[in-house]
Order: C-alpha cells, then structure tokens, then sequence
C-alpha cells in the first residue's frame, strides 16, 4: 500500500508534466505578439483573424490559472527556503557560514539553485 504523500506527490508530478506538455504543443506567441501590440486600437484591442490549433486553445484555456499557481508555488518554495545564519565560529567573519532555514544545507541549498536556475538564468 502506497502512502498518502507518494500519490500526493505523482498527482503534482502529473499536473505539472501535463502543463508543460500542453505548453510544448502549443505555438510560441512571442513574435506574433511583438506584431500585434502595433494594432491595438483606441479601445485597446486587436482587430485581427488569428488560426489557432486545438492545442493553442487548450492551452490558452488553462495558462492563467496554471501560471498563477506555478508562480504561487515558487514564492512558497522561497518564502521557506531562505539563509539564516549558522551560529557556528568561522574563519572569514565577513562572509559566516549559512544555512537553509528549511532543509539545514549549507547556503544556497538545492531547492534554491533549482528555482534560481530555472527562473533567474
């Protein structure tokens, strides 16, 4: 029998893959944007046809709500993964040993490389 916080953890695991499945198939706006922001109107919008694949819809669909979490995820992951000092002797007074407050590993800790890797490359 499998403990609770392993199915927790594979149904996270799934929702996240299937997020970013969703994002690979859909098409990149990033140029056709640039493009778009010179038609806004006087009312704000962009008077255009746009083709858009079943992926871009499924996709646009959920993006909002799913960057919404993705981002409320990650200030949870800093807002607990964060230096504190050691307390020990060191011997460079200018820079003393940290650790992370949540896991104890010598500062910056993994989960914190990992985040500042992907969003601050």
């Amino acid at each position: 029998m499998r403990k609770q916080p392993d199915r927790q953890r594979s149904r996270i695991r799934d929702r996240l893959e299937a997020m970013r499945s969703r994002a690979e198939k859909s098409t990149s706006w990033r140029v056709p944007v640039a493009y778009l922001l010179r038609l806004v109107n006087r009312e704000g919008e962009v008077p255009v046809r746009a083709r858009l694949t079943r992926e871009d819809l499924v996709f646009l669909a959920e993006a909002r709500e799913e960057v919404t979490l993705l981002a409320n995820a990650a200030l949870q992951i800093l807002d607990l993964h964060h230096p504190k000092p050691s307390g020990g002797l060191s011997s460079d007074p200018d820079n003393p040993l940290r650790r992370c407050r949540a896991c104890m590993t010598r500062w910056p800790c993994p989960t914190f490389r990992a985040v500042a890797h992907t969003l601050d490359p």
